[in-house]
């Protein structure tokens, strides 16, 4: 040992102080600890008040295995999830194929397209109320917008949208789309942004113009993120609950009802809170395997070009 090292009182590490893990604060003493913690303790507290025990019990009121028996004899149930079904299928992924194809065309760097898209994002920036009020309004029996214009124009009665099943299905499906596709084409059009132009200039030297170089070139390099954005889109429609209650509202008699507002009704119009607990806990078989997923394609791929 030098002297140099003897006069500060050096001391080599052994193999126990390599072994020995970091505090888990980060190597803070004294009162840096005790600041730490003053600041970390708030956050912990409002996540167990809000996170943690809301969805614990929640877990627990629905845990009783005779609701889910009570669950499946209602036909009303039955419906309900096929139109969650065909809600989420329909409405993901045809908003989600849209939003790609739309977000090309959003790649022009002319002044009209610039402030269209600022047009564009306007509904995914309202609050979805003002959205899906003023769609049911418009929708809405002999005082809406489209009937008044069908009155004006042939001079009769116009259809009945919120009465018939498959019109108010279409509407609730229409709306959820008109919402939310402005968002995820400002996410493919980030992602397009950062594919390098010389990947598209040496397609375009191979003759790969057009449709072709959005096959073979756009696609394949935005497969993980289109596939990502999918789950990640699926997770939170399973649960969307303002665009059938404020579109349709579940007409006509309810026949158009999703699982978050079937839960909603059993919950508070009913007063059967864990059945309607237990309805949204239904849709857990479907959601878990795709969480489980995302988080696994996230991990594999990063989300990267």
């Amino acid at each position: 040992m030098s002297s140099s090292q003897q006069v500060v009182g050096f001391r080599p590490p052994t193999a126990f102080s390599r072994l020995w893990p970091a505090p888990w604060f980060g190597g803070l003493q004294g009162s840096d600890t005790a600041w730490a913690i003053a600041f970390v303790v708030p956050y912990v507290a409002i996540f167990a008040a809000f996170v943690i025990y809301p969805t614990v019990y929640g877990l627990w009121m629905g845990s009783d295995p005779s609701l889910y028996s009570l669950l499946f004899s209602d036909p009303r149930y039955l419906t309900t999830l096929v139109n969650t079904l065909l809600f989420v299928a329909i409405g993901v992924n045809v908003k989600m194929f849209l939003a790609f194809l739309l977000s090309g065309f959003f790649m022009s760097r002319s002044w009209w397209v610039r402030s269209l898209l600022a047009i564009y994002l306007l509904p995914w920036a309202l609050p979805g109320l003002t959205v899906f009020l003023s769609i049911h309004y418009m929708l809405v029996t002999e005082w809406g917008l489209l009937d008044s214009l069908w009155r004006a124009v042939t001079g009769e009665d116009g259809p009945l949208f919120l009465v018939s099943t498959p019109i108010a299905m279409a509407a609730n499906i229409v709306s959820y789309i008109w919402k939310w596709m402005p968002f995820w084409t400002l996410i493919f059009l980030a992602s397009r942004m950062a594919i390098p132009q010389d990947i598209y200039e040496a397609a375009e030297i191979d003759g790969a113009t057009g449709y072709r170089r959005l096959v073979h070139v756009t696609f394949p390099l935005l497969a993980n993120v289109y596939l990502i954005c999918t789950l990640l889109s699926t997770v939170w429609t399973l649960g969307d609950f303002p665009t059938v209650y404020f579109v349709s509202g579940g007409a006509p008699a309810r026949l158009t009802d999703v699982l978050a507002t079937y839960g909603f009704h059993e919950a508070f119009d009913f007063g059967y809170p864990n059945l309607g607990v237990a309805a949204m806990m239904s849709a857990l078989p479907i959601l878990i395997p795709l969480v489980i997923l995302l988080m696994r394609r996230i991990r594999v791929t990063g989300v990267q070009l």
